[in-house]
């Protein structure tokens, strides 16, 4: 776990201290590790074991592994770590597959709890801990206001008047559902919701939708459809953003859609540039609609 920041001396640690990010796997770890950096703050990144990307070594970080929250919090503290960033992807884990520490194995129970219920529900129960223990929970977009995605077209392909009506449906679902915790994606298509992310995430959500429409069970012409994304109603956004990326670009353009509709400033992306490039590549719209806009029911 090198190399790893000198812990500060009595009373010369900076007022808001070190920042600790916790790192799950893809490109967001580092990115928030740049701004942090940029904006002059001293970082430890903590990479999640079998989640996080081995770039993370290049910076101060300890490796932990899934189920340690014992040693996850001496560690921040030893580094003089006061604020903590979640960012990443990871997976769910069962528990019959993680070895937990005694602090850990104290808050089973709570940790069962936590498990039952969506993914919204998990991350603030488990945000929730680390406040809990003198952590100042902070947002990754707070850190890099950068990642999140501006308003408006971006690039140089436009949505049609139908293709708005669809993001308008396709907002108007995500607020139904997503205060059950269910999901921040679906594809709409001709005003009939065909897609709804779940468990899979959006990458598997638009692989299903190529794949019905490859046996025919959706009948649609090609350039067809859009994937709306949005952050749940009611959700922690310091927890848990949706994210857009090149795959996502990729994966739309395979499912025969014709563009990609997030929420402006709801939504991070690691390199806005690369994203309209293979948007444009792929002749695909990117509309980033304003939480002011009314979604038509």
């Amino acid at each position: 776990m090198s190399p790893s920041p000198k812990p500060p001396e009595a009373g010369a640690a900076p007022a808001r201290g070190r920042l600790a990010i916790i790192c799950g796997g893809g490109a967001f770890p580092l990115a928030v590790a740049e701004a942090a950096r940029r904006a002059g703050r001293e970082v430890v990144l903590f990479p999640v074991r079998g989640f996080a990307d081995m770039a993370v070594e290049s910076w101060p970080h300890v490796w932990i592994p899934i189920g340690r929250f014992g040693l996850l919090k001496r560690e921040m503290r030893r580094h003089g770590c006061t604020e903590v960033v979640f960012i990443g992807t990871a997976l769910r884990p069962r528990i019959r597959d993680i070895r937990l520490d005694w602090t850990t194995l104290t808050l089973l129970p709570r940790v069962l709890r936590m498990l039952r219920g969506g993914d919204d529900h998990l991350l603030t129960s488990l945000g929730r801990l680390f406040e809990e223990s003198g952590f100042r929970l902070v947002g990754a977009h707070e850190v890099a206001p950068e990642i999140l995605i501006p308003a408006g077209q971006l690039g140089g392909v436009a949505p049609s008047a139908e293709e708005m009506d669809d993001v308008a449906v396709g907002r108007h679902a995500l607020g139904v559902t997503g205060p059950l915790d269910i999901g921040q994606g679906l594809v709409v298509m001709n005003r009939h919701v065909v897609a709804l992310e779940a468990a899979e995430g959006t990458d598997l959500m638009l692989a299903r939708v190529a794949e019905l429409r490859g046996n025919g069970r959706i009948k649609a012409p090609a350039r067809c459809g859009v994937l709306v994304k949005r952050p749940k109603e009611g959700q922690d956004r310091r927890l848990d953003l949706p994210s857009l990326g090149t795959r996502t670009v990729e994966g739309a353009a395979r499912a025969g859609l014709a563009g990609i509709a997030v929420e402006a400033g709801g939504v991070i992306v690691t390199d806005v540039a690369a994203l309209v490039r293979a948007a444009d590549r792929a002749g695909l719209f990117i509309y980033a609609f304003g939480q002011d806009e009314a979604p038509a029911p």
